[in-house]
């Protein structure tokens, strides 16, 4: 009689049936082929239908999956921008997209200066540094009146703004990690304008729809601009607009509607 296994699972190679397996070997080395088979039939019939595995839980590594799915601080009275506002800031900046898609074969192709060197991808202080310069990265200087002060400008000394001919050459890893790390320096600093613009330039070059690990970058940085807008004194504060643009590219362009400043 036929097990279950067989009828569902017909044999594909010849086994002659005639002698018994009970005088087979199975530590025994086979001899032929048809020795061979009938081993691998009768290991077969041996195992249980069912096995159930002894796992210590004890042993077991804990797995936590940390999703926010809180919101942006609410923004001061008067700190918020209007509706109009942050819809002609969504129009401009799809324009610049646009623009960077269109033009950037023709940047890429552009020779960079001597002085620019760009760090390697897994350079990430590297990176902070070149983005963001020397006196920002060592917090000697807040860094934005240093390019009017010195006759010539040191841009390893203020950062290398985000030029066209340097982001054009961004593959979207590098714009992704770029990103993270960027995000998370600003966590814990305050906001300058080489972070701005630098921030600015790698939204524009961010391909959607967004991966995970960009939807929770971007996420972030929208909260931590509303959580430092919350803390400023008055709407005259030259980091505010700044803020509020990127807050708003992050909940308006990129979708994330929940961040969005409402009409006051």
């Amino acid at each position: 009689m036929k097990s279950d296994v067989e009828e569902l699972m017909p044999r594909l190679l010849p086994l002659e049936t005639g002698g018994g397996s009970g005088n087979l070997d199975l530590s025994g080395t086979p001899r032929n082929p048809q020795e061979y088979l009938r081993q691998v039939q009768l290991e077969a019939s041996l195992c249980p239908e069912v096995v159930v595995a002894q796992i210590d839980p004890t042993k077991l590594k804990k797995q936590t999956v940390n999703v926010s799915v809180a919101g942006c601080h609410a923004a001061p009275q008067g700190f918020s921008p209007s509706l109009r506002w942050q819809q002609q800031q969504v129009s401009n900046f799809s324009d610049v997209r646009q623009s960077i898609t269109k033009n950037r074969q023709h940047w890429r192709s552009q020779i960079l200066d001597d002085n620019v060197q760009m760090p390697r991808l897994t350079d990430e202080e590297g990176w902070k540094r070149f983005c963001l310069g020397e006196n920002v990265y060592q917090g000697t200087s807040s860094g934005p009146t240093d390019a009017h002060q010195e006759p010539a400008l040191d841009y390893g000394k203020i950062g290398f703004p985000p030029f066209l001919s340097i982001v054009s050459r961004l593959n979207q890893s590098t714009v992704l990690m770029l990103l993270d790390v960027l995000i998370s320096w600003f966590e814990e600093r305050e906001f300058v304008p080489q972070l701005g613009c630098w921030l600015y330039a790698l939204l524009a070059c961010l391909e959607k729809p967004l991966l995970p690990e960009a939807h929770s970058s971007i996420r972030q940085l929208a909260r931590r601009c509303a959580q430092l807008r919350s803390t400023l004194d008055c709407q005259e504060n030259e980091n505010l607009p700044a803020l509020n643009l990127l807050i708003c590219l992050v909940a308006r362009y990129f979708e994330q509607s929940d961040l969005a400043d409402q009409p006051e």
